[in-house]
């Protein structure tokens, strides 16, 4: 999903999910082994369920309250040319070219595996070592990709996990998936962050590769779930920051009974050079982010309309 700064303040590489990570393999490793007749079937099914996920990140402070710990599902349907997580779109593990350095070779590597089979409980061993900060900064872990709905059992069963353990739980969607699935999975989390980006839908054909109908529905059933919500939206030159659309999700957004915060994302380049390391096309090299006027601008059309704004996540 599309985050104001790739990660927090701190990177743990030892969850990244890259050739260099061993601690989430998949299969029972220690912990189901650990627990293994301590639990009921239920809960051991839940924590063997498997997926792919290309990363994970420890101290995160933009992907929702709190200091948080970030999962990230590997796999989105959509094709947004803004989007800094290239490696999240193809849902199988791939391979990224080493990195190309400026001057020298010290920051250039070898070739990694993007992408990782791991245990809902493998992970769950990893966010659990966090919670003293969870319970300090009113934080918890959030599940983001690519498109985590693209993987909805993996989710689910990491949804249900995190309420076992007591976790505050956040999920980062696009609203992307099928009815039935949206609401099951947003039913379990505590918070979600909502990726709206352009109302009109056939630009969002045009620059996402979908319509947004389903995702217009699913917004609005969030409204009615009463969900804690959050919309994120990027804000992308020329793109999404046109004065038709903002105005178009600022009527949208008042016209909401109980979701009321919007998060303005601009848009940045730092995961341009994934791209290259992929393979793939990027539309966006040339593109600036957008200035703090049009930022500001946005910020208080929104507000005019009784929604509450920050920037960043």
């Amino acid at each position: 999903m599309f985050a104001p700064f790739p990660g927090g303040p701190v990177e743990d590489s030892l969850a990244s999910c890259r050739s260099d990570g061993h601690n989430l393999r998949s299969g029972e490793g220690p912990i189901l082994t650990r627990v293994r007749g301590l639990v009921d079937a239920e809960e051991f099914a839940r924590l063997a369920a498997e997926g792919t996920i290309f990363d994970i990140k420890r101290y995160a402070i933009h992907d929702g309250p709190g200091i948080r710990t970030t999962v990230f599902l590997k796999g989105c349907p959509l094709r947004c040319p803004w989007c800094h997580n290239p490696e999240g779109r193809n849902p199988d593990v791939e391979t990224m070219t080493p990195r190309v350095s400026q001057g020298d070779d010290s920051g250039a590597g070898g070739a990694e595996s993007v992408g990782r089979r791991v245990t809902v409980g493998a992970v769950m061993e990893e966010i659990e070592k966090d919670i003293l900060f969870f319970d300090q900064s009113g934080g918890g872990a959030t599940f983001s990709g690519g498109e985590p709905l693209a993987q909805p059992e993996f989710l689910s069963a990491f949804l249900r996990a995190c309420k076992q353990s007591g976790i505050h739980s956040a999920l980062d969607t696009s609203g992307f998936a099928p009815h039935e699935v949206f609401v099951a999975a947003v039913g379990a989390a505590d918070l979600v962050l909502f990726d709206l980006k352009i109302m009109n839908d056939a630009q969002h054909l045009r620059y996402t590769g979908a319509s947004n109908g389903s995702i217009l529905a699913n917004l609005h059933t969030l409204d009615e779930m009463r969900k804690k919500t959050i919309i994120r939206f990027p804000v992308v030159p020329q793109i999404t920051d046109t004065e038709d659309n903002v105005a178009e999700m600022a009527g949208l957004v008042s016209s909401l009974e109980t979701i009321r915060d919007v998060a303005l994302l601009p848009y940045h380049r730092m995961g341009s050079g994934k791209y290259k390391r992929l393979n793939l096309r990027n539309d966006m090299e040339e593109v600036a982010s957008p200035t703090t006027q049009r930022i500001g601008e946005i910020r208080r059309l929104f507000e005019s309309r009784g929604i509450r704004v920050s920037i960043g996540g």
